[in-house]
């Protein structure tokens, strides 16, 4: 199939399973059409299982395996969802919660890959630096899933800025984490250095020189845009910001979804008050926010379909299952850590901890992140692990955490900074 026929499929079938989860599930819109691809794999599998000379699900299988989905999401669309985010939260909320953030997305990530790493290397005798990938790679939490679910509760402010600006740059220091270790544990694959020096190298090119290069094009658009009062324009220059920056960053070797997080922060806030007038940024909101839902449409679709990539054998379900648990022992530990560290210097409500521990969803990102692995004989392993944590994140703590944030969130009043 061409590009185009592939998009143009997508598409279909995203607003045919959005209209059906509409109709009927009246879930939440990504978390719906997710469960309905999902059910539609399971009922072509069993269809195949029924009637196997049609061979319906090897065609299918076929399709959604030609369908490159670490690069779709990693070099397409992850730019696009982390700018739109980004936009959404404000550099003032931002700057009293920057501490907690920040201690969130290294402390909390480290903490993460180690607990998972370890624990899955003791269950499954994978050797250790590998089980260390698997806990990069499923230990930050998915902007998009979390955004999403933000969308749907009545959080205080200063509890929705952490978890949101924490889901942001996690997830962009959690990539160069796993970039590191696939470099020391992969040393033959497409790694850019095998030895420690090259991982810590590794780790500050792409962290800081993401960040940077973000800063200098969001200015740099701040600065054309403040001298252009054309709002079809303006939305032009900022969908070009994101496009073309995190290829950029690609091509530079700097971590795109910082540049992109940074970009995004610097044209929401302080570009939207100095740069544009009130119709333009009217416009801008507007536009990235049906980008964001579109493109989330069709993220939460191929991951429905994915199963179909999975290996369904009893030993890596169990190992599957194990990861769940050990996931949110992990981020238990991520959320805790720095909370604990933090306060005998500031006040936090009881409601923190357990608000940010269940929403702190996995996504695509890992799914692509597991993908993406040089082929090795524990990569099937991985790939089914990840699949099952993702998909009980999305559906199970996706569903409950609305309530949970409702319900501790608004018997706890947290002192500000």
């Amino acid at each position: 199939m061409t590009l185009l026929q592939i998009t143009s499929l997508l598409i279909v079938l995203a607003g045919a399973f959005g209209a059906i989860n509409y109709l009927f599930l009246r879930l939440p819109s990504a978390i719906g059409i997710l469960i309905v691809a999902l059910l539609a794999s399971f009922v072509i599998m069993l269809l195949d299982m029924v009637l196997p000379g049609l061979g319906v699900a090897d065609v299918v299988r076929t399709t959604v395996l030609g369908i490159d989905f670490s690069d779709a999401l990693l070099e397409g669309m992850l730019g696009l969802l982390l700018f739109a985010g980004a936009l959404h939260v404000k550099l003032s909320d931002l700057k009293r919660e920057w501490v907690v953030v920040m201690l969130m997305a290294t402390m909390g990530i480290a903490l993460s890959t180690i607990i998972v790493g370890y624990g899955f290397s003791w269950l499954t005798g994978m050797p250790i630096l590998i089980a260390l990938v698997f806990g990069a790679l499923i230990s930050p939490t998915d902007p998009v899933a979390v955004l999403g679910v933000l969308r749907q509760a009545d959080l205080r402010k200063s509890l929705e800025t952490k978890i949101a600006g924490e889901s942001l740059f996690n997830d962009g220091v959690g990539y160069v984490v796993f970039l590191v270790l696939v470099g020391l544990a992969f040393p033959h694959g497409d790694a850019h250095g095998s030895g420690l020096a090259d991982a810590v190298q590794l780790f500050f090119q792409e962290a800081l020189g993401g960040a940077i290069l973000g800063i200098v094009l969001g200015w740099l658009t701040f600065r054309v845009m403040r001298r252009i009062d054309d709002y079809s324009l303006e939305v032009l220059i900022t969908l070009g910001l994101a496009f073309g920056g995190y290829e950029l960053a690609v091509y530079l070797h700097v971590s795109a979804p910082i540049m992109a997080v940074c970009a995004g922060l610097l044209i929401g806030d302080f570009g939207a008050k100095h740069g544009m007038s009130d119709e333009t940024r009217h416009y801008v909101d507007a536009f990235w926010k049906l980008i964001d839902e579109i493109l989330n449409a069709v993220l939460f679709l191929l991951i429905g379909f994915e199963v179909f990539a999975i290996a369904f054998e009893l030993e890596y379900l169990t190992a599957g299952v194990a990861a769940i648990a050990l996931a949110l022992i992990a981020r238990l530990a991520a959320v805790a850590g720095p909370v604990l560290t933090l306060r005998p210097f500031r006040e936090f409500s009881s409601g923190v901890i357990p608000i940010m521990t269940w929403g702190g969803l996995k996504g695509g990102i890992s799914v692509a992140l597991a993908l993406s692995l040089p082929d090795s004989e524990w990569k099937p392993l991985i790939l089914t692990a990840t699949y099952m944590v993702v998909i009980f994140s999305i559906i199970v703590q996706g569903l409950t955490v609305a309530r949970l944030a409702e319900k501790v969130g608004r018997e706890t009043q947290e002192p500000a900074a």
